[in-house]
């Protein structure tokens, strides 16, 4: 039986969520809730961290809160291992889950851990005067906690951990996967990065509840070895082995694999790739959106690939019926492809219009930015076709998602699976604010006013033949 760590015990009895892994009691729900039991596929769980209907008590907070607790899942697939723990992700720094992990390691448990390298130095012995702003903010944040240093704590144990520039390089252009291997059985990956601000809220803002995620817990020994294939060439040799760790394009990221969870076929594509590369993930992506049918929903924290747009342009003149919620940051910059949708555009800093730019000329109903409280983020990828399949991962849809950093791209044939996603979206829908939303309009207004229309920036293949002349 698996030994807990009091922080990892705390969590789970305050959860309910021991039930994703076949055990336990079923999730508290709240008082006079109305909401459906939907089915799951075999081998197949989802934590949404602002699920209506259920709850946990916060540990960044202390108060009861809507959602599933999405750390106490991480903890509970940790504390299955017997053999082997692989750990990719961008950020880790709860401190429950380290404790979990150094739990694992003391046991004899071979646990390996890959970050991001912005975030895989201890933020306790970093001075504020190093930091950027916004390291600055969340070193800020993390203090306000009153917990431990997750990475210091992994690190004073022993637990063995590499970042992206183990490759002997300044690092890819972010890794930002998402995930997590028990005994080449279980798979956890997802929106989220394992932080505080990511699943629970922020330590200086009690009202807040977190960037708007979710993580699937997949039992499947035939995607556990696709992610650990990935996993390995990351890892390499490890710390102090060889510098033979891949990251980035060194990678060479192949075609989309195959497999099955129990009945449930699974697509999976690591990025990123050549511009050129035709297995590139928004080649990927495009191709699928093609094949909608009837409806899409997107639910997106950044939208800025200019062929995606193009893609989806084509599906309302066939009858498809579209829903795109966007993070209401990110969808007014002047790069974000919401602003093409909805059939507007904003010049940058240096009041140039984005090359190559198209904007409808019917703009989409059916687009919007969620109500969230200040600070949280619509931090989603997630898309779902034809009420059947979900695509999702860590995934942005972006160039750089594309082509410069280390992401996972899931494609999940589902349609119980698509139900779960789809109830989400009807949740963030029914707060949207369609259309151009008032932060939009006043960002339009101080561009037009210092730029008027703005002017073209000229594109690739403009500043490529200019050169090229005589």
């Amino acid at each position: 039986m698996a030994r807990w760590t009091p922080r990892a015990l705390a969590l789970l009895a305050v959860s309910g969520l021991a039930w994703i892994g076949g055990c336990g009691s079923p999730p508290a729900v709240l008082e006079g809730s109305r909401e459906r039991h939907l089915p799951l596929p075999a081998g197949i769980r989802v934590a949404f961290n602002h699920r209506e209907h259920q709850r946990y008590r916060s540990p960044v907070s202390g108060r009861w809160r809507q959602g599933d607790d999405m750390e106490a899942l991480v903890v509970e697939a940790i504390g299955e291992a017997r053999s082997e723990i692989l750990v990719a992700v961008q950020e880790l720094s709860l401190p429950g889950v380290a404790e979990a992990l150094i739990a694992r390691h003391q046991r004899g448990v071979a646990v390996r851990v890959v970050l991001e390298n912005t975030y895989s130095a201890p933020w306790s012995e970093a001075r504020p005067a190093d930091l950027t702003p916004h390291q600055r903010l969340r070193q800020a944040q993390l203090m306000a906690l009153g917990q431990p240093d997750a990475v210091a704590l992994l690190r004073r144990a022993g637990v063995p951990l590499i970042d992206d520039t183990a490759d002997g390089s300044a690092g890819s252009g972010l890794m930002h996967h998402k995930f997590l291997v028990v005994d080449r059985r279980v798979v956890v990956t997802g929106s989220a990065n394992f932080s505080p601000s990511c699943v629970h809220g922020d330590a200086d803002d009690p009202r807040t509840r977190g960037n708007v995620n979710h993580l699937l817990r997949f039992e499947s020994p035939d995607l556990a070895a696709v992610f650990a294939e990935e996993f390995a060439k990351l890892w390499g040799d490890g710390p102090g082995g060889a510098p033979d760790s891949r990251f980035g394009l060194a990678k060479e990221a192949g075609p989309a694999r195959r497999v099955w969870v129990g009945d449930t076929a699974v697509e999976v594509l690591f990025a990123p790739h050549r511009r050129r590369d035709p297995h590139q993930g928004l080649a990927w992506l495009a191709e699928r959106l093609a094949s909608v049918r009837r409806t899409l929903d997107l639910s997106l924290f950044v939208f800025s690939a200019q062929g995606l747009a193009d893609t989806l342009a084509t599906l309302p003149p066939r009858g498809v019926a579209v829903r795109l919620l966007a993070d209401p940051g990110f969808a007014s910059r002047p790069f974000s492809e919401v602003l093409d949708v909805l059939g507007v555009s904003r010049p940058d800093g240096d009041c140039l219009l984005e090359a190559d730019n198209r904007v409808w000329k019917r703009p989409l109903e059916g687009v919007g930015t969620p109500r969230l409280m200040g600070g949280d983020k619509l931090h989603h990828k997630f898309a779902v076709l034809d009420a059947e399949r979900v695509i999702t991962g860590s995934f942005n849809w972006s160039p750089s998602a594309a082509h410069q950093n280390d992401e996972t791209l899931l494609l999940i044939h589902s349609p119980q699976l698509a139900a779960h996603f789809t109830r989400e979206m009807d949740r963030l829908w029914r707060s949207a604010e369609l259309g151009v939303s008032g932060r939009m309009e006043r960002g339009l207004a101080r561009s037009r006013q210092r730029c008027g229309r703005g002017r073209a920036r000229p594109s690739l293949l403009t500043m490529e033949t200019s050169a090229a002349a005589p």
